[in-house]
């Protein structure tokens, strides 16, 4: 009894399967006669019979080639040149590294009198000196001391405050780009130093301080006039 059911069960996922194969069939191939196993039916002239309601809208490419919508050829879009380097080959002044300590109090983002001086010297009267520069790069970094997000905002809050101040000697503001990279790119590793990170640790302290620095490039400048 059990085998004969399983027989049956058998017989009816086949006959499923067919009847779903061949409904498949007549409607991709509706508008058309079909035989048994889903194929067209054709003449001696290997032309398929069409029903009584074919449009050219049912044409397949089995039967009528030339009827059937061609794809549109694909356009394939070349990607975007990648952009030029902004700096020139030779800039009129090499890039200039100015000391946190020197510029701020530590773990402070307001420039002393003494790191004004040095903005004066080494930035100011330089951009003065070579207009053909139209844009400098300041960029802050920090140490690895302290949380990684407040470090990032902290050599933000940095290089806006060098912008400000070059500014307000007479650079103009649109010749000034900031960025800032926290403690992303250090210069030095300290990783010998023994104890805890953080600003208690004056050994690591003073081991990180060429990590916290102001960097300042010529970005974009005219070209030399031959």
């Amino acid at each position: 009894m059990k085998n004969t059911f399983t027989k049956i069960s058998i017989s009816l996922a086949l006959s499923l399967a067919f009847s779903t194969a061949a409904f498949a069939h007549s409607v991709e191939k509706e508008g058309y006669l079909i035989d048994t196993r889903g194929n067209p039916v054709m003449n001696n002239y290997k032309q398929c019979w069409k029903t009584g309601y074919w449009t050219p809208a049912m044409a397949i490419a089995e039967c009528d080639p030339d009827l059937v919508k061609k794809e549109a050829p694909k356009v394939v879009i070349a990607p975007a040149p990648a952009p030029a380097a902004s700096g020139p080959e030779k800039a009129a002044f090499a890039k200039i590294t100015l000391q946190a300590e020197t510029l701020f109090d530590f773990d402070k983002a307001v420039v002393r009198a003494d790191g004004k001086s040095k903005l004066n010297d080494e930035v100011v009267a330089v951009m003065k000196q070579h207009p053909e520069v139209e844009i400098v790069l300041v960029t802050g970094h920090a140490d690895r001391i302290g949380k990684e997000g407040y470090n990032q905002k902290l050599s933000e809050r940095r290089a806006a405050a060098v912008k400000d101040y070059l500014v307000s000697q007479g650079v103009e503001a649109n010749r000034i780009e900031t960025a800032a990279k926290g403690e992303s790119e250090p210069t030095v590793a300290c990783s010998d130093v023994k104890g805890k990170e953080s600003g208690k640790n004056k050994k690591l302290v003073e081991c990180l301080q060429p990590n916290r620095r102001v960097m300042v490039e010529v970005r974009v400048q005219k070209p030399a006039q031959n």
